[in-house]
């Protein structure tokens, strides 16, 4: 009984102690509850509507909002509630494709060039900074019109990965260098643990809010990127992302023909997603950062 009333003294202390840090991070707090309501509105708006409706024709074409269509329908018939419910998730996903294969595989190239030094270093840093330097835009425009009808979400998040590496392996090797140096890492070495171990077991979790923040980061460009792609009508046709719904919305003159329910769905939902990835950022980067973490503590 005694162990048990210990466990749950832990918990509420750790709650308690959760509560005061988001207190003294406002940043982190509104961001996180942003991003669960857009999780509950993904979540509760699949369960709560049919999001059938987001196929065309499936709804009266071009009408504003009511009580059956609260999100209104544009021009091909698609109910726009369930277009925002379908392609938040979608947009979400090329996202979380993009940022975490970015992220890893930087993680991967960044820990290597950091631990190993010398000419396996030079040579990661030079075909990074070599990477770095092509347009990234240019390079996926060209990509995707030449795969224009083939691709699908997943390839858009695919695609974007191919090039989201090398900010993060750049960022995580100048992360890894300052650790590399650090007094336990020194003993683990003189401890006879091997690289992989040093790196895993030592400089990984002391790197992890660092890392989380780098993923939020590389989710929002990738993100931005899609949509920029997407606006351009080289996205899926058959899947109504947001970056879709924006492309849809101006080839059929939404601003021209006053269809303000059609414009504000889309572009709502996009300022909400990067506000919330901006917020949980800087709340992340509270935590990395040891100047900004002093100063919200004081």
């Amino acid at each position: 009984m005694t162990g048990v009333a210990v466990r749950r003294g832990a918990v509420r202390i750790g709650i308690t102690g959760v509560r005061r840090y988001l207190a003294r991070n406002p940043s982190l707090a509104w961001g996180l509850a942003l991003a669960a309501g857009l999780v509950l509105f993904m979540a509760g708006g699949s369960l709560a509507w049919d999001t059938t409706l987001a196929e065309p024709l499936s709804a009266p074409v071009a009408r504003p909002p009511s009580w059956a269509h609260p999100f209104g329908t544009d021009t091909q018939g698609r109910d726009l509630l369930a277009v925002m419910i379908v392609g938040t998730r979608l947009t979400l996903k090329i996202g979380m494709i993009a940022g975490g294969i970015g992220v890893l595989v930087g993680a991967a190239v960044g820990f290597t060039a950091a631990y190993a030094g010398g000419r396996i270093d030079a040579a990661i840093r030079t075909l990074t900074d070599v990477l770095l330097t092509v347009p990234a835009l240019l390079f996926l425009i060209v990509v995707a019109s030449s795969l224009k009808g083939e691709i699908t979400s997943t390839t858009m998040g695919l695609m974007i990965a191919a090039l989201s590496w090398m900010a993060p392996a750049r960022q995580i090797r100048a992360q890894a260098l300052v650790l590399r140096g650090a007094p336990y890492v020194v003993m683990a070495r003189l401890g006879g643990m091997r690289g992989t171990e040093i790196v895993l077991r030592e400089m990984l979790p002391n790197l992890l809010p660092f890392l989380m923040a780098s993923f939020v980061l590389a989710l929002a460009q990738a993100i931005l990127a899609s949509v920029g792609l997407e606006a351009l009508g080289l996205g899926a046709q058959d899947e109504p992302t947001l970056g879709m719904t924006v492309y849809w919305m101006m080839s059929y003159s939404a601003f021209v023909r006053g269809f303000w329910w059609w414009i504000a769905a889309p572009i709502v939902a996009l300022c909400l997603v990067f506000v919330a990835l901006y917020l949980v950022t800087a709340g992340l980067d509270e935590i990395a950062n040891p100047r900004l973490k002093r100063r919200v503590v004081a």
